[in-house]
């Protein structure tokens, strides 16, 4: 089947259906020629303040309809949208929109861009056309900002065509059925499940921000078929009582995907109990898309931690070591990938280098092995790894165990300058609403952690140290406490 343009995909949906429900926010919801017809006015007033072929156009807006109307929008005019979070300060606004260049800010403004800004309510004059305007196709789908590990932004940009194979199966999205995305559109995961669920003709369904028992209400009212999850969310939902969360018919849930972080092995485990082997899924992969890997609940309860086999689809993964050797099964090393149209052919960075080596094979940082059946494992982020005393401690193996107390909403497990150790372990917890001592948690832990990657020193704070898109940055809370005493416990 020939593959639809972006700039067309609206319009085929609107034919084949156009009075059923396309996108759903709370009260507001719109059918497939709404949105087609929207778009379209939009496009044209995008293009008559100067966005044309393959240029990039900023889009900050909150999670809305406006957000994704803005980048359909965008898409029609052969554009490529440049998601970024409307909270962004100034300063970091400025860096990105530097970077980019784009033709146009939307909704994020900012003080010293250039280019032309709309503000977040932006509304076409009703003499605006709404019918349809040219076919063209952006050359680059997307361009998601990252901070990358040295904190500075850098732009991943997607430079394939903007097109979609209505024959094809995204991962776990279904085909003319009904998606809920709880996560923030500004990040990939959730920007790409958006996109991946309209184009292949979904009910999409949004919320502002996550909420865990309203999450539980939308996939039991709107009969979703398909969600997208962090699992920080997946904590949240069940850290509700036992009895709110099992009050919810999620009969019609056929699939849960997680990805965008470690998924501790008892909260997986505790979903696949409730919800089924068959309904729980797990993607790895980077925004740069060089290879991922997929794995079901059935495939996890053989194969415990592990995050599966590589998709042969998409590329190959292996695991090296430092002298660039390939290690064996249960061996742990640095994972490196290699895309299957080979390098630069999912992505390109404005802003940093690809950690590469010459033989086309690409890191994103992370550690891991394979076992003998060809699945992999992931230990941690070479960045955030703890070397103390000479042993390695992966944060977030300490950060599964933490969250195992009952009521924790989030951590993030650091290294600290230690005058004897080199670095020490470094705790901080956020636990709303329940009282907890650093003693009590401590021996919580040691049931469940060697000595050595038990916490030195442990750190309550009051505001979740995750985002909704599950995302931690551990460096920047390093270097926030960076200049206190070096621990002597």
């Amino acid at each position: 089947m020939k593959p639809v343009s972006f700039s067309r995909i609206l319009s085929h949906w609107a034919a084949r259906k156009p009075d059923a429900t396309a996108l759903v926010l709370d009260e507001e919801a719109l059918t497939w020629s709404d949105i087609d017809a929207r778009t379209n006015r939009l496009a044209r007033a995008y293009a008559d303040l100067g966005v044309k072929q393959d240029d990039f156009v900023t889009v900050g807006l909150p999670n809305s309809i406006a957000f994704v109307e803005a980048c359909f929008a965008i898409w029609k005019l052969g554009a490529t949208p440049q998601p970024v979070s409307h909270r962004l300060p100034d300063v970091e606004l400025e860096a990105i929109v530097t970077l980019a260049d784009p033709a146009l800010v939307i909704g994020a403004l900012g003080k010293g861009s250039a280019c032309p800004q709309l503000p977040p309510d932006f509304q076409p004059e009703l003499s605006v056309s709404d019918e349809p305007l040219e076919e063209r196709t952006s050359s680059r789908v997307k361009a998601v900002t990252s901070g990358g590990s040295t904190g500075r932004p850098k732009l991943i940009v997607m430079p394939v065509p903007a097109q979609w194979d209505l024959s094809y199966r995204n991962l776990t999205v279904p085909h003319e059925s009904t998606v809920l995305i709880p996560g923030p559109l500004y990040h990939n995961g959730p920007f790409l499940w958006m996109v991946s669920s309209l184009c292949q003709g979904n009910r999409t369904v949004l919320m502002k921000k996550f909420d865990a028992e309203r999450t539980l209400q939308l996939l039991q009212n709107c009969a979703v078929e398909d969600v997208y999850m962090v699992p920080t969310m997946m904590q949240r939902i069940w850290n509700l009582p036992e009895a709110v969360r099992c009050s919810y018919d999620l009969s019609a849930l056929k699939s849960l995907i997680h990805m965008a972080g470690p998924c501790p092995a008892w909260l997986k485990n505790a979903f696949i109990d409730w919800l089924g082997p068959d309904v729980i899924w797990e993607f790895y992969g980077g925004t740069e898309g060089q290879a991922g890997t997929l794995i079901s609940g059935g495939e996890w309860l053989k194969h415990r931690g592990s995050v599966g086999k590589p998709i042969a689809a998409m590329g190959e993964i292996k695991v090296l070591s430092d002298e660039g050797r390939e290690l064996g099964p249960g061996e742990v090393g640095e994972i490196f990938m290699r895309p299957a149209g080979g390098p630069g052919s999912t992505y390109t960075y404005i802003g940093a280098e690809p950690r590469a080596r010459d033989d086309g094979w690409e890191s994103l940082g992370d550690m891991g092995f394979f076992d003998a059946d060809g699945y992999l494992y992931l230990a941690d982020r070479r960045t955030d790894m703890i070397v103390s005393g000479g042993a390695n401690v992966y944060p977030a193996e300490v950060e599964a165990a933490i969250e195992e107390y009952p009521g924790i909403r989030s951590c993030a497990v650091i290294g600290l300058p230690h005058e004897d150790m080199g670095n020490a372990v470094h705790a901080i917890i956020d636990a709303p609403g329940i009282e907890i001592s650093e003693d009590a948690m401590l021996t919580f832990l040691r049931k469940r952690l060697v000595t050595y990657k038990l916490p030195r020193t442990v750190e309550f704070a009051s505001e979740p140290l995750r985002d909704d898109a599950g995302k931690v940055r551990r460096s920047a809370l390093r270097e926030a406490r960076i200049s206190q005493p070096i621990v002597r416990n």
